[in-house]
This record gives structure tokens, sequence and C-alpha cells, in this order.
């Protein structure tokens, strides 16, 4: 079975609201937010991004792959096909029909090793998607 794939227009390489979102969540949480939305950008060439429901979003393209968010207590690091990715750390959290996202709260060690990699996969999974269906 095929599903289609989520498209957002208006991604570009470097979004300067994107900047502002980030400076305007200061303090550990802003920062975690900055460094995993860092690794997202980092993932390939064809990253672009955009601002959608108010957080900053990492596209293939116009295909999302993941996101960042910020909340009172914890950063939320989400993936837009996350259901279907493999999470041998079991990092992932949520029950919906495709979206996860990884909690993190300050003072609670995370396997940064494993995030970043779960964040390589959503990459590689969406690029996969986008070129194969």
């Amino acid at each position: 079975m095929r599903t289609e794939i989520l498209r957002f227009n208006g991604a570009v390489e470097r979004e300067p609201a994107i900047e502002a979102w980030l400076e305007e969540r200061a303090g550990e949480l802003g920062a975690m937010a900055r460094e995993w939305f860092e690794v997202m950008r980092g993932c390939g060439d064809e990253v672009r991004e955009l601002l959608h429901d108010g957080c900053p979003v990492a596209c293939l393209g116009d295909a999302p792959f993941g996101y960042v968010n910020v909340f009172t207590s914890h950063v939320n690091v989400g993936f837009f096909q996350g259901a279907g990715l493999a999470d041998p750390a079991r990092l992932l959290e949520g029950s919906g029909k495709f979206m996860r996202h990884v909690k993190l709260r300050p003072g609670t060690e995370v396997d940064g090793a494993a995030l970043a990699r779960l964040i390589q996969v959503a990459y590689a999974d969406m690029k996969a998607r986008v070129e194969h269906g």
C-alpha cells in the first residue's frame, strides 16, 4: 500500500524566521532545540526548512522529515514518518498513525548518538520515499 507524501510549500535553504524563533527560546531548552535542528540541517544538501504550526521543520525539498518544538519543561524532536522508523534505542514516543517524537528534558540524559542516527534514518527514509515512491 502506497502512502501519499505530505508536502509543504515555501521551504527554503535557510529561513530567517527560524533563527528568530530559536533566538526567542533562550536557556537550556532553546539550546537543545538549536542543537538538534542543526543536526537536521546537516543531513544533506537537499535540506530545506520552514516554520509550520509555529515550529521549525526540516524538509527534503518540500517533504518534511523532522521538526523541533520547545514546551515549558521539555523539547520535542519529532519525525513526520516516525511510526515507520527503526528505533533500536527505543527513543520514540507517541501513538499517531505517522508521527513520533523524542522528548528531551533538562537534567535527563539522552543517547545523543542514537538520536543523531534516528535523525539520519528519518532523512534517508524520506529520501527513499521521495525518490522511489
